[in-house]
């Protein structure tokens, strides 16, 4: 049994999609905000599957055999998706009848068929692994490095190695396999552990190919495959405009830290110095994505760096906005690691720079706020980063 984590999204007053990573407490969630009566269609059921492939004419019978008013729950839609026709239909008849919670792990398979996606009669909100701000206090940064932030690892941290193991090997290498139709297990395996020890880096689509043993267009779909699962997520390069030349490619990052370091095959060694920086960095971008979707900011993120190796981990975007965040894992904040974030700042082309690092202090440094970690989560919690 999952604790019950107080999650930051609010539940929407209409119907909406709710997708998100496997594992991350979905359905968790939707249990804990919704009322007792809502009807539940639970699609990781094979019972349930099979039932309404049969008779597919019952998911309707039910809606309708219910009062009005109530909330019906479609959990991991993306496994019968032709229930989407059905489920507009309901709206479209019945506009103020039913409310829809469609939750689910995979946009791929729903793109791929050509669906029928509500037209816009359903609203769109993300989900994620815990925020700093749910876990109710501080977390000890070198376990969330280690193990990430899936609600049961947090819920049972003596058993993190094993609920890792297994959401690795039951859910990545072989439900994404499947998603992906990938004719080798073993080339997709190889891919996995490459891109785990590349995460947070520049993608080289060519390089991770030889690496991995297989052609480039394969590599370059699986990398699809995993952007559709919500298991990872490109971070592209942001361009300003400035004459100064900058680098178009984008990075990658796998959406935890604990499944980062599954993947690669890293998850019982001690955390070392070469992979400290990238999984903090995940950490961050986490939680920054985290604060855009819970509380409707908008905009995009992106990074910057030049050839000459000047770089901004993260830059967000919107309209004339744009905010600057550079991440050290260290204990120190020196002079020269806001280089880059205070040339764009005082320059006008960032609108606000924020440091973040594992010390206790908070600094300036010229234009930039330097910030410790968890202080930095909560100021962004609170609103008071992106704005």
């Amino acid at each position: 049994m999952l604790a019950m984590f107080t999650r930051q999204l609010l539940l929407p007053d209409r119907s909406f999609f709710l997708f998100g990573p496997r594992a991350t407490g979905k359905t968790t969630w939707l249990r804990q905000v919704l009322p007792g009566d809502a009807l539940w269609f639970d699609l990781l059921r094979i019972d349930t599957v099979l039932g309404l492939s049969r008779r597919p004419e019952s998911f309707r019978q039910q809606v309708e055999a219910g009062p009005r008013g109530r909330w019906i729950v479609v959990d991991e839609v993306q496994r019968l998706p032709a229930l989407l026709g059905e489920v507009h239909a309901l709206i479209a008849e019945h506009p103020r009848a039913y409310r829809f919670a469609l939750s689910g792990s995979s946009a791929r398979k729903l793109r791929r068929l050509d669906v029928d996606l509500l037209a816009g009669r359903a609203i769109n909100r993300q989900f994620f692994p815990l925020t700093a701000s749910e876990f109710g206090g501080h977390a000890d940064p070198d376990l969330v490095l280690r193990f990430g932030l899936l609600p049961q690892v947090h819920d049972e941290p003596e058993a993190a190695l094993d609920i890792l193991d297994a959401y690795v090997a039951n859910y990545v290498r072989e439900e994404i396999q499947q998603e992906a139709l990938v004719r080798s297990l073993d080339s997709f395996a190889r891919f996995l552990e490459v891109a785990a020890l590349l995460n947070g880096q520049i993608v080289n689509v060519a390089g991770i190919a030889r690496d991995a043993g297989v052609a480039r267009p394969t590599v370059q779909g699986y990398f699809a495959t995993l952007i559709d699962t919500l298991v990872g997520f490109w971070l592209p390069a942001w361009r300003r405009r400035a004459k100064v030349k900058e680098v178009g490619r984008p990075k990658f990052y796998f959406f935890d830290p604990g499944v980062a370091r599954a993947l690669g095959g890293r998850l019982r060694e001690p955390l070392d110095a070469g992979e400290r920086g990238f999984l903090l960095e995940t950490w961050v971008l986490h939680e920054l994505r985290a604060a855009i979707a819970y509380q409707s900011l908008g905009g995009h993120l992106s990074y910057w760096r030049t050839p000459s190796g000047s770089e901004v981990d993260f830059v967000w975007t919107r309209g004339s906005r744009a905010v600057g965040v550079e991440v050290k894992a260290s204990t120190t904040w020196r002079r020269e690691d806001g280089a880059a974030l205070k040339k764009l700042a005082e320059a006008g082309v960032l609108t606000a720079g924020h440091g973040v690092y594992t010390g206790a202090r908070e600094l300036k440094d010229g234009p930039v706020r330097v910030w410790p970690l968890h202080r930095f989560f909560a100021q962004l919690t609170a609103g008071h980063i992106l704005d």
